[in-house]
């Protein structure tokens, strides 16, 4: 699959399935824009993609700041002239129960991440998206479908479940314009979001990450852990013209975890 000349925004670019999905466009030929919040991280991945393909553009934001969404698109057009791919995989997660105090403001943040700012970046790319009759990749989780039998993260779920819905929504929405949209729901996947919730004590502060990992291991039929590349190579068909008859549709890649009844 080529993506030579064709321009593909990543947010959450800055390590596991956001930078695997870049490095693999750039691979295919993409001019990569990649969004994060960490500069070293991202320098990092910046300079794996250009070794590998076209030199990527680098924006350091937070997608949950009210003038960072429309900053990265404006750069993204700017430096590349449009847009044909938008992939929204920034995210968060955190472990709070309902009645804890801090519970609405683990809620709101999470909300903010993962669903607030796919709508809002949607909204903002939509006319540079409908030009080119690119489409919409967005990553969102198994728990958007089941529950987390290992801790209480009514948050998290609640944002992928509303990420699923909106995508299907839109997909009706895009369709006439010519853009399609589509979900990707991973299963376990071996990134730094466990530790990084561990070390920001997110709802994870007594938890070990590879107490966690093994855990989320025993818990798939195939006895596996995903890697990101896994979740970039889906990404990269869903976007290419292989799958033009393919919007409105989300994609599982969990290691049979559903099939558990979970």
């Amino acid at each position: 699959m080529s993506f030579n000349n064709k321009v593909v925004l990543v947010t959450g670019a800055s390590s596991g399935i956001g930078a695997a999905i870049a490095l693999k466009f750039a691979e295919a030929g993409a001019n990569v824009a990649i969004v994060g919040r960490n500069k070293d991280k991202l320098k990092n991945v910046s300079e794996k993609i250009a070794k590998v393909g076209n030199k990527p553009l680098v924006i350091i934001a937070d997608v949950t700041k009210e003038n960072e969404p429309q900053r990265i698109v404006n750069e993204t057009v700017k430096q590349f002239g449009k847009l044909d791919v938008l992939v929204n995989n920034a995210g968060v997660v955190g472990i709070v129960d309902i009645t804890e105090e801090k519970a609405m403001k683990v809620f709101d943040n999470i909300l903010s991440t993962n669903l607030r700012s796919v709508v809002y970046l949607t909204h903002l790319a939509s006319k540079h998206l409908i030009e080119t009759k690119g489409n919409i990749i967005n990553i969102s989780s198994i728990l958007g479908q089941s529950l987390n039998p290992f801790a209480p993260d009514f948050a998290y779920c609640t944002s992928k479940a509303g990420l699923d819905h909106f995508s299907r929504a839109i997909a009706l929405d895009f369709a006439p314009k010519g853009v399609r949209v589509n979900t990707i729901s991973p299963g376990p996947v071996k990134t730094d979001i466990i530790d990084n919730a561990v070390a920001a004590q997110d709802g994870y502060s007594n938890l070990d990450s590879e107490a966690v990992w093994n855990k989320w291991l025993e818990a798939t039929p195939l006895k596996r852990i995903s890697d990101p590349v896994e979740i970039a190579e889906l990404a990269l068909f869903l976007a290419s013209d292989k799958a033009v008859g393919i919007t409105g549709s989300t994609f599982l890649t969990d290691n049979g975890y559903l099939l558990g009844g979970r």
